[in-house]
């Protein structure tokens, strides 16, 4: 809460005193009499009524946060278009909404599988033994290996002859032709396993072409953060989440965006940031609804704090708080620090911790 949202919340005014009258006296004009009113002393056999009894609160040592929020999602993240590269006729396809690992099939052409390697660097020559030394060479043996072909030994950037033959199991499994290469286009390349959102082909279509969009498989939140507020988004930093439907989780920033860009009916430029929760469960059945993600702007430790409510503005300026002691009530002036989440931090002289004030909340 901002200072001056919590300052909205302070009770303006002073509180109404208990009082009496000393004495009234009233000349009766036109006589000789005269008629005094007077109090009932405090010592005398009737006693003062106590005042009422109202909400008091402790002043506590805790921690405060100030917040920024910005609103996000949370799904699936952001969809990729899958293009096929083999030429033929498309003989199969996955439902919308599978999820899809390592060496299990992503589509079919001609009756043949087209599997899922992982890898950030396409496959962008067909490979055989007497190709160049290569980084594409390693991830299609960090493949195979992990898919128990490992004649070859250590994956490396050489393809040998120990490599083909790894290569030759594979396709026979898969029931693909035993050939000492490996197409550009024999496998469908992710950074891990995907899930998929759309189809875009259908069957007896081109194998080639855009066919499908994928996601990755677990759901994250992606926030839309004003690009003047990205010093507030750290990759590693704790968030705080409000899931649609009064659920509250948090989650670690996985990226942060580096383009600012702006939506239609936005003039503020925004950034993209990515937030992997901490727990998965907390994502519930809905594969989309919205998220509101609470950054931490900065964060007081140790202070004293009371609610917003028993903050007291004084006709003089200022602020106070009214003590409530078994001696009586009285009013002590205090400094105001963080607002955050309907508290506020307070300093003063005379304050200590476990004092109870009066307050409205």
């Amino acid at each position: 809460m901002s200072e001056r949202e919590g300052l909205g919340a302070v009770r303006r005014g002073r509180r109404a005193r208990w009082f009496v009258v000393a004495a009234i006296v009233v000349v009766v004009l036109g006589t000789t009499s005269v008629v005094v009113f007077t109090r009932v002393s405090a010592g005398a056999s009737q006693e003062q009524a106590p005042p009422p009894k109202v909400e008091t609160a402790t002043v506590a040592k805790t921690d405060l946060a100030e917040n920024e929020s910005a609103d996000g999602t949370l799904g699936y993240g952001d969809e990729q278009s899958i293009a096929g590269r083999k030429p033929g006729t498309l003989t199969w396809q996955p439902a919308a909404g599978a999820t899809i690992e390592r060496g299990k099939t992503v589509y079919g052409v001609d009756a043949k599988p087209v599997p899922l390697f992982y890898g950030t660097l396409p496959f962008y020559r067909d490979l055989a033994e007497g190709v160049d030394d290569g980084a594409d060479v390693k991830e299609l043996e960090e493949n195979l290996k992990a898919l128990g072909y490992t004649s070859f030994g250590k994956p490396d950037n050489k393809f040998t002859a120990s490599t083909a033959t790894a290569l030759k199991k594979w396709q026979k499994a898969l029931g693909l032709p035993e050939t000492d290469t490996f197409g550009q286009g024999d496998v469908v390349l992710a950074a891990g396993p995907i899930r998929v959102a759309s189809l875009g082909g259908h069957l007896g279509g081109p194998g080639n072409g855009d066919l499908m969009k994928v996601t990755a498989t677990e759901k994250v939140v992606t926030a839309k953060l004003d690009a003047d507020k990205q010093s507030l988004a750290k990759q590693g930093d704790k968030v705080g989440l409000d899931i649609t439907g009064g659920k509250s989780a948090t989650g670690t920033i996985t990226s942060v965006g580096t383009t600012a860009e702006t939506a239609e009916n936005d003039d503020k430029a925004k950034i993209t940031v990515t937030i992997k929760l901490d727990d998965p469960s907390a994502a519930g059945t809905l594969d989309a609804t919205p998220v509101k993600v609470i950054f931490t702007k900065g964060e007081h430790k140790g202070v004293l704090a009371v609610p917003v409510g028993a903050l007291l503005a004084l006709a003089e300026g200022g602020y106070a708080v009214e003590v409530d002691e078994p001696a009586g009530r009285r009013l002590i002036a205090v400094e105001t620090g963080l607002f955050s989440g309907g508290k506020v931090e307070i300093s003063g002289k005379e304050l200590r911790e476990g004092m109870r004030v009066v307050t409205t909340s």
